[in-house]
């Protein structure tokens, strides 16, 4: 039984950006070879600062075409210094589908002001011919079901895994430093340490599920919270997570 059914609580927090330890990257080069250096040279004059902090990388002041930008190496490069980037807020639509195609996802904070533009809409289907109207949302096929991907093993740290267009189930450990996103519902069925992002298409309605709630950063459809703004959540106990509204809401499980 979840326990706001047991015990009525007032809602345990609001996200916003500002009231946590989360630094935001804004890029003004798009070549990986400058950014990285720079940026290691600030982690040698204060390590204790950025290692292994999570990072958002703000696309707003980029003015290079998105087939210009290596985001995946970008990623990979920060890693390798021990800093985690996470996600980006800003830029143009374009620039946001690329970085999310290299695993980094469009972020907002919750209960904040709408500063980022959202990532356009698809184009809208070709008009049906006049003499046919077809539903706008055709049902599935009978028996039909969300694809889904199953991995059977534990995620070691600096390990992706993502699932496009279907929920993941990890049958294991999600370690430190490892992420696994979902664009439906994620499901950890083990102890959930590492990066969990869920909805990663904009979906609000996903949810995550982990038997033992620990995450370094937990979101869904762009909305997140990092550890430290994770105190009224139930660590370490069985835990669905899920939006209402703009707010993340943490039940226990069983």
């Amino acid at each position: 039984m979840p326990a706001s059914a047991a015990t009525p609580r007032l809602e345990p927090f609001r996200l916003r950006g500002a009231n946590f330890n989360l630094l935001v990257l804004r890029l003004l080069d798009p070549r990986t070879e400058v950014i990285v250096p720079a940026i290691a040279d600030q982690f040698r004059r204060a390590p204790g600062f950025l290692r292994f902090a999570p990072l958002v990388i703000g696309l707003d002041d980029l003015q290079a075409a998105p087939q210009d930008i290596d985001f995946a190496g970008l990623a990979a490069e920060l890693r390798r210094i021990e800093i985690t980037p996470i996600g980006t807020i800003g830029g143009t639509p374009e620039l946001r589908a690329a970085a999310q195609g290299a695993g980094l996802p469009p972020l907002r904070a919750a209960g904040g002001k709408d500063e980022d533009v959202p990532l356009a809409p698809p184009p809208p289907a070709p008009p049906a011919p006049a003499a046919a109207e077809a539903p706008a949302a055709p049902p599935l096929p009978p028996g039909s079901t969300r694809p889904t991907m199953v991995i059977d093993h534990a995620v070691r740290a600096g390990q992706r895994i993502w699932a496009q267009g279907a929920d993941l189930i990890i049958n294991g450990t999600v370690n430190p430093g490892a992420e696994v996103i979902a664009d439906g519902n994620l499901h950890v069925y083990g102890n959930l340490r590492g990066r969990a992002i869920a909805g990663g298409a904009d979906n609000t309605e996903a949810r995550v599920f982990a038997l033992n709630f620990d995450p370094e950063l937990v979101s869904i459809a762009g909305y997140y919270a990092v550890r430290e703004g994770l105190a009224d959540a139930p660590i370490g106990k069985a835990v669905q997570v899920r939006l209402i509204g703009e707010n993340m809401r943490f039940d226990r499980l069983g």
